[in-house]
């Protein structure tokens, strides 16, 4: 076996290891029947040559025989004694075998499943955080299951469940394991009723026996339930850990509250860091409307008018431009090369596309200027950048520039003297700061040439930002663009290393974050985790976002504000479809799931702009 695969030269060589290994003294072959098992449940199996189905079929119920010889005899560590037990209930061909290649580690308190209906991953956050906890309430017994009679080999194993039963608060749990035990454990058994003979054996087994017994109250919460979050059906655990039986059905259960853990708040996956035990509300498109599970309207989709009918395609990059007394303006623009404008209000285009660029335009951003007009600057993937006037249409400065690897993030950043000044950067590690008018390059950052993914500007005051970035290595730069040498460590506080390395938060994205009192700045890693930082200080504000179900990705993350001026940071994956709406002063999260691939993100007051791969929409941040 190589990397979950099995060679077709197994099923001939392996019925002769069997019948080697089981005259062995059963203490020395314990290791054997763990990968046994291994093998019996790895991800690609070719099948099995008709020739050899009648001799590898009797070595399979000689080896579960053998391997619970061993493991009665065995005193083994708890996880191999796990182990071992996986492999026994694989070898006897139910599928709950297949946990073995995902046992729960240890040092992981997250546990990710998979919905058997819609095939959809659902991470129940800090799942295991107590494992000393008492025992869940047990699941009823198999009575369908039929007892099952040839070559039951299992009836040892009852035994010792009855005779070395753990204490007080095991018991409902041990008549179900000492019940599949008794049955002899077949197809037709239930995953969770399987589960509990397992930790069953784990505890009474298992060697150091308080470790033991920890391991096997965290095999026992996996007889619980969990609920879909995207078709939101209930299942047994067992059915979204392995490979279901053919047939496994939804539960009814209307609660799915659980009084050790509460179970209801995990499942429905409230990622508030830990604050509150409230379920966070989720969230999906239903043609054009959003709406809730319980299918009550969020508030209405307006999707963004083509101008010719695939002019403008997916929207990589988008900008939101204000003008006092009018509304607002989103540009965006992608792979087609040109940059549209349209009213945010109606999603109507309010010029004809701009054909600014030979080629994809990769980033934008909007340029307010002291004497109140807003422009417009877009990169391109050649190098190339362009400044508009969004009103007219008309490029005020025509594309420059042709920098290899192309200008794939920018930012507008205010200096002192109240100039406005254009930041571009490219992911050869170029950081330029430009007048935006005249297109002169007025400085440069970035003195190391760490190759930059993205960049952003904090405000520190009405009439100074500082331009924060991050590369490929995961690392986060500050820099004051009004200080003359970029070499000037002591410019700008830098993040907290400590902080950086504790949370193992590699950074790809920053973004400025205005709240009622001050500025931050926010990072995202590819993992889905979001922290906001004090760059006064380095030092990271308040507990961060983790990450959750499909945030593992290139991350998108847009600020904006609701009705009342309450800081939210919206947070996707680049090609995901899944919205987290992030309350940083409360912790409070919702989950919006749209039938589009994610490419950017914006705000607009209380909208949020999604640049997805066929155009561009808009939804409320309040729900309507």
């Amino acid at each position: 076996m190589d990397d979950g695969v099995v060679a077709d030269a197994a099923y001939a060589a392996l019925p002769h290891l069997v019948e080697a290994a089981a005259v062995l003294p059963p203490g020395q072959t314990v290791d054997f029947w763990v990968d046994l098992g291994f093998m019996v449940t790895a991800d690609y199996r070719p099948a099995v040559p008709v020739d050899l189905e009648a001799g590898f079929g009797a070595a399979l119920k000689l080896a579960e025989r053998a391997a619970i010889r061993s493991f009665l005899a065995a005193g083994t560590p708890g996880e191999v004694c796990a182990q071992l037990a996986f492999s026994c209930v694989a070898l006897a061909g139910h599928h709950i075998g297949g946990v073995l290649w995902q046992m729960p580690d240890h040092r992981e308190s997250d546990l990710v499943l998979s919905c058997p209906a819609c095939e959809s991953d659902t991470e129940i956050v800090d799942f295991f955080v107590d494992p000393a906890r008492s025992p869940l309430e047990a699941p009823p017994p198999p009575a369908p299951t039929p007892v099952r009679r040839e070559g039951q080999p299992w009836g040892e194993v009852a035994a010792a469940l009855r005779e070395n039963a753990p204490g007080v608060g095991w018991e409902p749990l041990l008549r179900v394991a000492c019940d599949v035990a008794s049955r002899g454990v077949s197809a037709e058994t239930p995953g969770q009723a399987v589960l509990c003979l397992v930790a069953g054996m784990v505890a009474v087994r298992g060697t150091p026996q308080p470790a033991a017994g920890e391991l096997a109250r965290r095999l026992m919460s996996l007889t619980g339930h969990f609920r879909c979050w995207d078709c939101e059906r209930t299942w047994a655990m067992a059915d979204g850990l392995a490979e279901p039986p053919d047939g496994a059905l939804a539960q009814h259960r209307p609660d799915l509250a659980r009084t050790d853990s509460d179970l209801a708040a995990a499942v429905a996956e409230s990622t508030t860091a830990g604050r509150t035990g409230r379920a966070a509300p989720r969230f999906r498109q239903e043609e054009s409307w959003v709406v809730a599970a319980d299918g009550t309207p969020w508030g209405r989709i307006a999707v963004f008018a083509d101008s010719v009918p695939g002019s403008s395609g997916g929207a990589d990059a988008l900008a939101v431009l204000s003008h006092p007394g009018r509304p607002a303006l989103v540009a965006g623009g992608g792979d087609k090369g040109v940059v549209c404008l349209w009213d945010v209000t109606d999603g109507r285009l309010v010029h004809d596309p701009l054909p600014g660029h030979r080629d994809a335009v990769r980033s934008m951003t909007s340029l307010p200027l002291p004497d109140g007009r807003v422009l417009l600057a877009s990169g391109g993937d050649s190098g190339t950048i362009a400044v508009w006037n969004p009103l007219t249409g008309q490029p005020v400065l025509e594309p420059v520039g042709d920098w290899p690897g192309g200008v794939t993030a920018m930012c507008a950043a205010t200096v002192p003297g109240g100039r406005t000044l254009l930041v571009t950067a490219t992911p050869r590690g170029a950081i330029r700061m430009w007048e935006p008018e005249s297109g002169e390059c007025v400085g440069r950052l970035n003195p190391y040439g760490s190759p930059i993914r993205s960049v952003t500007a904090v405000p520190i005051s009405a009439d100074h930002a500082l331009i924060a970035a991050s590369d490929t290595a995961g690392r986060v730069h500050i820099w004051d663009p009004d200080v003359d040498d970029p070499w000037d460590s002591g410019a700008a506080v830098q993040l907290s290393a400590r902080s950086l390395a504790d949370a193992d938060h590699r950074v790809a994205t920053v973004e400025a974050v205005t709240t009622p009192d001050r500025s931050l700045l926010a990072t995202a890693d590819d993992r889905g985790v979001v922290m906001l930082w004090d760059l006064t200080t380095g030092a990271p504000v308040g507990d961060g976002l983790p990450s959750s179900t499909g945030t593992a990705g290139p991350p998108l993350i847009a600020a904006g504000s609701r009705h009342g001026g309450r800081t939210v940071l919206v947070v996707g994956s680049r090609n995901g479809q899944r919205l987290r709406v992030w309350q940083p002063g409360t912790g409070a999260v919702q989950h919006i799931t749209l039938e589009v691939s994610l490419t950017s993100l914006a705000t607009a007051g209380t909208n949020l702009i999604v640049g997805h791969d066929r155009g561009v929409l808009s939804l409320p941040l309040t729900r309507q």
